[in-house]
């Protein structure tokens, strides 16, 4: 039995559907005429026709082993096929063709059932791909025009309308619309664009038209990716798999020279006739072949990695899916994964022109600073989603405030810069470019705007660029009023402290389910790893219940944490948006990417990916490794079990060769069924 190869070179250039339905096709021809010649054979004697049909029989049931055996041997390997093609042909030279029938038709249900598993996988693969339309409207100088997808090029315009498929990745140029995401990511919630928002091949426009900007070729689509990664982890072996196959050809021929010493030794030295002496060592031969130990492992991870894919989580082979259920502890990123991701101002406090209510005591440096820019405290904005209205009683101060730091901002990436600019453009203010800009990675932005010198970052940076420390009054008031749990930013001009911001990011919805999920599935440790602020780091930390933090982290840091962590509790899983947390991903002995639909950093670097925002796909990728670990040992068990005692009811004469062939066939079909099971389940109820 072929399972670490079930697309044979008899079927290479077939698809998977029609694989098993010929060779479903096959088996059913084998027991057609097998049960013919059995009937002969009890009607008509020892007429040719009984002959003639267990003739067929054989040739139905044994054409692709005896093939496989063939291509086998050429390569100068022996393989599980060989043993049962020497099986049936013995069993027909000592006059038991029914047995010898019995066997391939089994055999053969076996492979029948194997590609099928198989298959599995590739139908789902080619759903995906006929989710993806083979034309796209593309528009042009105010016309549309039907083209062929493979035309299309990034910045090409294409217009999309309600009810049909997405054909590209592009990002929304005009309109909004519902969009079912649930084909990459497992969420049947439809997801609402807008203008600026990215959207995906293969995803189901609602009920409004969208103009769409193609950003990728359609061979590099979010889709013809996932399609890719998800044929790769098919091919990958899990690495007790890979043992096994490399055992497979030694232990096929310890098998063979063992039915060789069995027809020779009882002959020689306890005088049994040659039929006697045969029979058994066919029967042996029978019993002792692996094939549901072979197909053990393949059958179960398949069906895993098919059970994710329809799920929304990748695993990128075998063996990320068998190392993920020896995870232990399981470490995050906070920002953007325990996270909203989409961090907005909460607040701002700022010290620039005009009258204190006597609390502060005013330098002479600050007041220098106070003569250009009034000591102003801004209550916490609503946001829902994003800044609205504007803080009540805004100052003109309090906009110049708000303007420097967002001018600064402009030039940066940052989920930070986004927010403040975000802000900014909700409360209508025009901000001026930086005449200077220098970022660092980390720690914080500096440059020069509209002719002040600027320091917008982390506290501690902000200290040791200025030579001073951050004004008592600043921390206290960004630990008042819940603030505990938003990341202050530290403004200094000139030289000076003069402001701070909140930037507030709440937990997840269901971020804390899922965490509980993973510790009643068997994570003992849950730790945080971010580069954020301890106090906000440890406020979030206590809402989730996860167990210890790690804040202030740089990039680079990450992965020092991760295996100091490693050593103390063991095998680590890394979970992380999958853009600045490459390299802690790439250290974790699991890296998970969440929310990675078009994240090119998150496909390339993580061992899995969970394709939406849901946290809970976290949980459900490790229940599932956890239960195909648990299934592979079931069957290898299981396989080894029967193998071992049929083999000794051999040897001792003890079983007979119809029955030898019903444990061993039927054990194989058990297993197979067995790591099916798995391709049922879903994420979510």
């Amino acid at each position: 039995m072929t399972a670490h190869e079930p697309n044979t070179a008899a079927s290479s250039d077939r698809t998977d559907d029609q694989s098993w339905k010929a060779l479903a096709i096959s088996t059913g021809a084998c027991a057609f005429f097998g049960i013919l010649g059995a009937v002969a054979g009890a009607f008509a004697g020892d007429s040719g026709m009984g002959l003639a049909f267990f003739a067929l029989a054989y040739l139905a049931g044994g054409w692709e082993a005896a093939w496989e055996a063939l291509r086998a041997l050429r390569r100068a390997q022996l393989e599980v096929d060989l043993l049962m093609v020497v099986a049936a042909v013995g069993a027909a030279i000592l006059g038991h063709w029914a047995e010898g029938v019995v066997l391939l038709f089994l055999f053969s249900l076996g492979n029948t059932l194997e590609t099928f598993a198989f298959g599995r996988t590739r139908r789902s693969i080619r759903a995906l791909m006929d989710l993806r339309p083979e034309s796209a409207q593309r528009l042009s100088d105010g016309t549309e025009a039907q083209v062929g997808i493979e035309t299309l090029t990034p910045g090409d315009m294409i217009r999309v309308r309600p009810g049909d498929r997405i054909p590209l990745d592009g990002e929304v140029l005009a309109g909004e619309s519902p969009v079912d995401e649930s084909t990459l990511t497992g969420e049947a919630v439809p997801v609402r664009k807008r203008v600026g928002d990215d959207v995906f091949a293969g995803t189901l426009n609602g009920s409004g038209t969208l103009d769409l900007r193609v950003t990728r070729l359609a061979s590099d689509t979010t889709l013809a990716r996932v399609i890719r990664m998800v044929e790769e982890a098919r091919e990958a072996k899990a690495p007790a798999q890979s043992w096994i196959e490399r055992t497979e050809s030694k232990y096929a021929g310890a098998v063979l020279l063992g039915a060789v010493v069995a027809v020779v030794f009882p002959m020689a030295f306890l005088s049994w006739p040659f039929e006697q002496s045969f029979y058994r060592a066919m029967t042996l031969l029978v019993v002792a072949s692996p094939c549901a130990l072979v197909i053990s492992i393949p059958a179960t991870i398949v069906s895993a990695v098919s059970n994710g894919a329809r799920n929304g989580i990748l695993f990128k082979g075998g063996a990320h899916l068998d190392a993920l259920a020896g995870v232990r502890v399981a470490a995050f990123d906070k920002t953007g994964t325990l996270t909203q991701g989409r961090p907005e101002v909460a607040g701002f406090f700022h010290l620039l022109k005009g009258e204190e209510p006597g609390e502060v005591l005013v330098s002479p440096e600050v007041a220098e600073i106070m003569t250009r820019l009034p000591a102003r405290v801004c209550p916490v904005m609503e946001t829902d989603g994003g800044p609205r209205g504007h803080c009540p009683g805004l100052t003109p101060e309090d906009e110049d405030f708000l303007r420097l730091v967002a001018g600064l901002e402009s030039r940066s990436e940052h989920h930070v810069a986004q927010a403040i600019l975000r802000a900014v453009e909700a409360l209508g203010l025009t901000i001026s470019g930086p005449r200077s800009f220098e970022s660092f990675p980390g720690l914080g932005v500096a440059g020069t705007v509209e002719g002040i010198s600027l320091l917008v970052g982390r506290k501690e940076w902000v200290e040791e660029r200025t030579g001073k420390t951050v004004p008592p009054l600043f921390l206290r008031w960004s630990e008042e009023g819940g603030r505990e749990t938003a990341s202050p930013i530290f403004v200094a001009a000139d030289g000076v402290h003069v402001g701070i911001l909140v930037i507030a990011d709440q937990p997840r919805v269901g971020a804390k389910e899922a965490l509980e999920a993973l510790r009643e599935g068997g994570v003992g440790e849950l730790a945080m790893i971010t580069g954020d602020e301890a106090r906000t780091a440890d406020a979030i930390a206590r809402r989730l219940g996860i167990d210890r933090v790690h804040s202030k982290l740089l990039p680079e840091e990450k992965s020092r944490i991760l295996g100091e962590i490693r050593e103390e509790y063991g095998p680590i899983a890394m979970v992380g948006d999958g853009v600045n947390d490459a390299p802690a991903l790439a250290t974790a002995d699991v890296g998970i990417a969440l929310g990675a639909a078009g994240t090119d950093v998150a496909l390339e670097t993580a061992d899995v990916v969970v394709m939406g925002d849901d946290l809970a796909g976290v949980p459900y990728a490790r229940s599932l490794s956890v239960r195909a670990r648990r299934i592979v040992v079931q069957n290898l068990v299981f396989s080894s079990g029967v193998i071992v005692t049929l083999v000794v009811l051999a040897i001792l004469g003890a079983v007979s060769l119809p029955a030898g062939v019903v444990g061993h066939e039927g054990s194989t079909i058990v297993v197979i069924l067995n790591g099916l099971r798995l391709l049922r389940g879903q994420k979510r109820g």
